[in-house]
């Protein structure tokens, strides 16, 4: 398959190009675009030959749903039962941004989209290729992020070209994106509303709006039963080439443990690669060191992990090991993460 390539600057739109893309998308085909989270691999959400495409090119498993994309509240209405007043507010606070919301799904929604379950996943990304992208095509465009299924998740159109080059229609490069974790996913059609997935809207953010929201459990803690009603809720995401260990507890005790198990495996003739922070980069002399971002602005830390993590296989390490950080904020997406990369492989010190 041939793609194409273009550039797009979401400062100074070109119509034509932004045209050409939902063209594609009209017919059923697939198209990779830049969102605030991550980058998307985009089709018609309403047309099942054109989204079997994205499992296709992904190898991802039909059982994992997918979101669709909105350009405004409007578009939600037809793809729902119907509304509640929390989704209400919680649309008008977080929207356009990196918040999807679950809802019970209209029949006009295939089934493919949902894993055959009757809920579905919503949200509408800010960013203005997206929003372009998905008003001129006239439909709701289902889009997974844009790379390898069980790969780190593109923050750069690089990233979507190494993975995906050859096997979708076209990619947009709008630069990189800017939170660089996938978006909050909230489950309103239950009881108690329900974080199946930490993103950029944290607990936190939630609480202040509806203080009774929860987090699924299995976020940090892992649960093989478990059928997905979100994305990234069952299967291994974000995984390195190397083995990864990700150590939590008291920063000079992650530190010192770093170290003797970077002597230990080095000792054995292999290559470690360190995800470290700004603070402690400087103290591992050995190993390839690689700072994922600031302990003090956690928001950098998130928008550099997938990055990082390709960065490592790149530099062909054997082993990563990671420094865990606090469960508060944003500091639970980056944890959720980076236990699904590591194949659940945390360790307390």
């Amino acid at each position: 398959m041939e793609t194409k390539i273009i550039k797009l600057n979401k400062i100074n739109l070109e119509e034509k190009l932004i045209l050409e893309g939902a063209k594609f998308i009209k017919e059923g085909k697939l198209v990779a675009f830049p969102t605030e989270t991550v980058y998307g691999l985009g089709a018609n959400g309403l047309d099942e030959e054109a989204v079997k495409k994205i499992f296709i090119a992904k190898g991802r498993p039909q059982d994992n749903p997918l979101i669709l994309h909105v350009s405004s509240i409007e578009d939600v209405k037809p793809l729902v039962k119907s509304i509640s007043k929390e989704a209400e507010i919680l649309m008008k606070r977080f929207w356009p941004g990196p918040l999807t919301i679950l809802f019970r799904k209209s029949n006009k929604v295939p089934n493919i989209i949902t894993a055959g379950l009757d809920t579905v996943a919503i949200r509408m990304p800010n960013h203005p290729i997206a929003i372009e992208l998905i008003k001129n095509s006239g439909v709701p465009i289902a889009a997974p992020s844009a790379n390898t299924s069980g790969k780190p998740s593109p923050t750069s159109a690089d990233h979507v070209i190494e993975d995906l080059y050859g096997k979708v229609h076209m990619i947009i490069d709008g630069g990189n994106t800017g939170v660089g974790l996938e978006s909050t996913v909230l489950d309103l059609t239950e009881k108690i509303p329900m974080i199946l997935r930490p993103g950029g809207i944290t607990l936190e953010d939630l609480q202040k709006i509806i203080p009774q929201v929860e987090e699924d459990l299995s976020i940090i803690k892992d649960n093989k039963d478990i059928v997905p009603k979100s994305p990234g809720q069952k299967y291994r995401h974000y995984a390195p080439k190397a083995d990864m260990l990700v150590f939590t507890g008291e920063l000079e005790n992650i530190v010192m443990k770093i170290k003797s198990q970077t002597e230990e495996l080095i000792s054995k003739g292999k290559i470690v690669g360190i995800m470290a922070t700004e603070e402690t980069k400087d103290r591992y002399e050995r190993g390839v060191v690689i700072s994922v971002g600031s302990r003090e602005n956690m928001e950098t830390i998130g928008h550099n992990l997938f990055n990082t993590i390709r960065l490592f296989d790149q530099k062909e390490v054997d082993v990563i090991l990671a420094e865990g950080v606090g469960l508060s904020y944003i500091g639970t997406a980056i944890m959720n993460r980076l236990k699904k990369a590591s194949g659940g492989n945390i360790i307390k010190v």
